[in-house]
Parts: C-alpha cells; sequence; structure tokens
C-alpha cells in the first residue's frame, strides 16, 4: 500500500511539474509545431503549421529540425494541455521557435492562441499557399 501511495505521489508529482514549468534539453521534432524535450510532448503555443499529407508540412518539419538540431531547447509550459502534448512557448537561446518556422515562410500565425504576436514573421508566400486551420 505504501509503494502504490508513494507511486501516485510521484505521478502526480511529475504531472504538476510539466503543466505550467519550464523544460529544458535536447528536442525531437515531431513535425512544424509539436516536439519531445526529454519525455515531454510539447505543442508550441500561437503558431498554426501544415499537418501530414498538406502543402509545406515536411518544409514545417524540418524548418523546426534545423532550428533546434544539436542545442538546448528551453520551454516555458502554460499549464494548458491538447490532445496529449503541454502546450508552450520555445527558445534556443533568446530566439522564439514559433516564430523562427513562421518566419521561413512554412507555418502561420494562429491569433486565437497567440494573440497576433507572431502575425508579423508570417510571408507573403505562407499566406497564399497554407490553408488557415479553422480553430485559428
Amino acid at each position: 500500500m505504501t509503494r502504490l501511495l508513494l507511486l501516485i505521489f510521484a505521478l502526480a508529482t511529475l504531472a504538476t511539474a510539466a503543466q505550467a514549468a519550464e523544460i529544458k534539453g535536447r528536442a525531437r521534432v515531431i513535425d512544424g509545431d509539436t516536439l519531445w524535450v526529454g519525455k515531454i510532448k510539447i505543442r508550441l503555443n500561437g503558431i498554426d503549421a501544415p499537418e501530414r499529407g498538406k502543402a509545406r508540412y515536411r518544409a514545417a518539419t524540418q524548418a523546426l529540425q534545423k532550428l533546434v538540431a544539436g542545442k538546448i531547447v528551453v520551454c516555458h509550459l502554460n499549464g494548458d494541455k491538447t490532445y496529449d502534448r503541454y502546450v508552450g512557448i520555445c527558445y534556443v537561446g533568446e530566439h522564439d521557435l514559433a516564430a523562427s518556422v513562421i518566419a521561413t515562410g512554412n507555418a502561420l500565425d494562429c491569433a486565437r492562441y497567440s494573440g497576433g504576436r507572431y502575425r508579423k514573421f508570417e510571408t507573403k508566400d505562407a499566406r497564399r499557399y497554407i490553408r488557415q486551420a479553422p480553430y485559428c
């Protein structure tokens, strides 16, 4: 019984720490707006990157891979969770990864969640060729 209580406490502590915390480490990219940092799956807040099978999906994924390759990523999680991903703003040094992917022309600002802070980084080509998700 004691072991079970300790296990429950440990899992609750880990979940709480990931909800609104700073996570730091090397990243593994899943797609243009999702990455793993350690054992935490993170959705970049405020970015609308193309989904698998859509135009520029591969370019967005590769842009994020290039930005994080061999570098330490720091993510500030906001406590929200979407599907199986924690939501946060992630940086390499002082570079916001969402802003950087958008600036490559391979993603759009998702104003509903960003408050429009990434709009200035959008390119004309991205606005023309990437279909904005309806939830943005």
